[in-house]
């Protein structure tokens, strides 16, 4: 280099670099900072990345994680100017705001108006994270649908983001059927983008369970987790529709054995509403004390959704697998005529105590799942 044959190096900047830069001195000889306030960090960052002395980047980068982090500093610590060498130091401080931001808007219900607000790095890192407290991943599509709504005008820049940002965020093999009809619909959305995507999710949920979990596994690193189920207040279901002989779907859901041990002694968990006869439907298990036998059990119901006054009769049919078969076995057959907001079912499905059920020797978990069918049916 020239300057290494020069006494006397002449360096320009500009006033504001001033202080930064004699900070970046100090430390290249004595391995310390004096400043200790996150904005003059940033600056004594940024003359680091300037000058390219990456262990003052990565000393700053430090120094600012160990600090209190609010939303303001999370966001702007993600929106820092990239070079490739700070890109490696100061990653883990992007990380850590992309946690900061996703454990504080977890539950973006409680948070609406500051969270629709954010600009859309902070968008991404809440919509990244597994922990994301909503009712289902069809919320998740109405946020970001909103969210960009309000912050693109433009059609194009809306497709443009929700194509090559958002969308990657967006768990679409956890969303509803229906909900997945109106993404190909969904004017905000790419064609070719809405199809691929509502194609994929399809085949998804074709897959048995073993399959889906080795597919999350796989592919979720390069599809932005997309294929990752989150802690969903109401729980996802396959679905099979009939039309003949008679109006009939039929319900799968699957319940991990955490989740089932999480219900005792008075727990219930809700799955995703279904719809048959343009009504809608839910499953729920229940960990309830049973009434003859004074013991825990577990109870799986069947509800209607509140809409309206109308009534009509339903036959339906609780199964589960089992060992050794680990085919469906029927375990409850009933027949109930709904209105709004009623619900009908089975203390006891598998006529056994609580502890029985969540033994290690269960018939009833396989490879730690519990598979449930409702099939219902209106016959005229």
């Amino acid at each position: 280099m020239m300057e290494s044959e020069q006494r006397h190096v002449t360096l320009r900047i500009s006033a504001s670099e001033e202080a930064a830069l004699m900070e970046l001195l100090n430390f290249m000889y004595s391995n310390t900072l004096s400043t200790n306030t996150a904005p003059a960090l940033l600056d004594v960052l940024m003359a680091a990345d300037k000058f390219e002395v990456a262990s003052c980047m990565r000393h700053c980068s430090r120094l600012l994680r160990n600090m209190p982090m609010t939303p303001e500093s999370a966001l702007l610590y993600l929106d820092l100017p990239f070079s490739v060498l700070m890109a490696d130091a100061v990653q883990p401080l992007t990380d850590a705001a992309k946690q900061f931001l996703a454990a504080r808007y977890k539950d973006i219900s409680k948070y609406q108006e500051e969270v629709m607000n954010l600009p859309l790095a902070g968008i991404e890192a809440i919509l990244f994270s597994d922990d994301l407290q909503v009712a289902s991943e069809d919320a998740v599509y109405d946020f970001a649908l909103k969210w960009t709504r309000t912050h693109y005008q433009k059609l194009e820049e809306r497709r443009e983001i929700l194509s090559t940002r958002l969308g990657r965020y967006i768990r679409f093999p956890y969303m509803t059927g229906r909900k997945l009809k109106k993404v190909l619909t969904c004017s905000d959305f790419d064609p070719d983008f809405a199809n691929k995507t509502v194609i994929e999710a399809l085949f998804f949920k074709a897959e048995p369970p073993h399959r889906q979990r080795t597919y999350a596994t796989e592919e979720s690193s390069s599809t932005g987790r997309r294929f990752i189920e989150r802690a969903y207040k109401y729980r996802p279901v396959k679905i099979v529709e009939l039309e003949r002989p008679h109006q009939q779907c039929i319900v799968f859901l699957d319940l991990k054995r955490e989740e089932c041990a999480n219900l005792f002694p008075s727990g219930r968990v809700y799955s995703q509403a279904f719809h048959l006869g343009g009504q809608g439907f839910f499953l729920s298990a229940h960990c309830n004390m049973d009434q003859q036998s004074s013991f825990h059990c577990f109870g799986l119901f069947l509800g209607m959704q509140e809409k309206g006054t109308v009534t009509f009769a339903v036959d339906y049919e609780f199964s589960a697998r089992s060992k050794p078969t680990e085919e469906f076995i029927s375990k409850y057959k009933g027949n109930y005529t709904f209105t709004g907001g009623k619900a009908v079912g089975y203390r006891n499905l598998f006529s056994i105590p609580w502890t029985s059920f969540m033994a290690d020797d269960s018939l009833y978990f396989i490879d730690g799942i519990l598979h449930l069918r409702a099939e219902l049916t209106i016959k005229q």
